[in-house]
């Protein structure tokens, strides 16, 4: 290769490294933001010290982005232990700060066997793939109340089944 090509070679590379350089730093050029929000009922099954089954609604929303796209959640519902009789209601958010990962929430919790009644709540540490979402957590309840049929530490798994979606386009 001649020592002419070389330089030429060398300048387009410097010229080219450039351009992408002041591309980058342009704001006229910037990738719409697209916004997700869905919504839907999950069903579920908890178990710690007893099964426990629960039913409820979700509802998520995320700004979807190359770097740092973080999903957020509410969710509210019923849990049930039919063998010891004992209702709950569960009161709960979540975030997923990257694509994959860990997702991190607490719920705030209600509990009663239809004598005592106790409230509380309990952080949960879970993983969310497709509509499935693995929790393990801990229930702290108030200590006045101590009944059988609810779970301290737990692990419970959801499925939420999307039933609306909707996404916006900002510019």
């Amino acid at each position: 290769m001649g020592k002419i090509l070389k330089i030429y070679l060398l300048i387009g590379a410097c010229f080219a490294l450039k351009t992408t350089s002041l591309a980058q730093q342009d704001k006229s050029f910037e990738l719409p933001k697209i916004r997700v929000w869905k919504a839907g009922p999950y069903f579920g099954v908890q178990r710690g010290k007893y099964w426990v089954g629960e039913i409820g609604g979700e509802v998520q929303w995320k700004k979807i982005q190359l770097k740092k796209s973080q999903t957020h959640a509410a969710h509210t519902g019923v849990n049930y232990n039919f063998i010891h009789n004992v209702l709950g209601y569960d009161l709960g958010y979540w975030i997923k700060p990257s694509r994959i990962g860990l997702t991190y929430g607490a719920n705030l919790i209600f509990r009663t066997d239809f004598n005592r009644t106790g409230a509380g709540f309990a952080p949960c540490l879970g993983y969310k793939i497709f509509g499935f979402h693995l929790q393990a957590g801990y229930q702290f309840l108030t200590r006045s109340v101590s009944f059988d049929g609810a779970n301290t530490f737990f692990i419970g798994l959801r499925f939420v089944a999307i039933n609306h979606r909707d996404t916006k386009l900002k510019k």
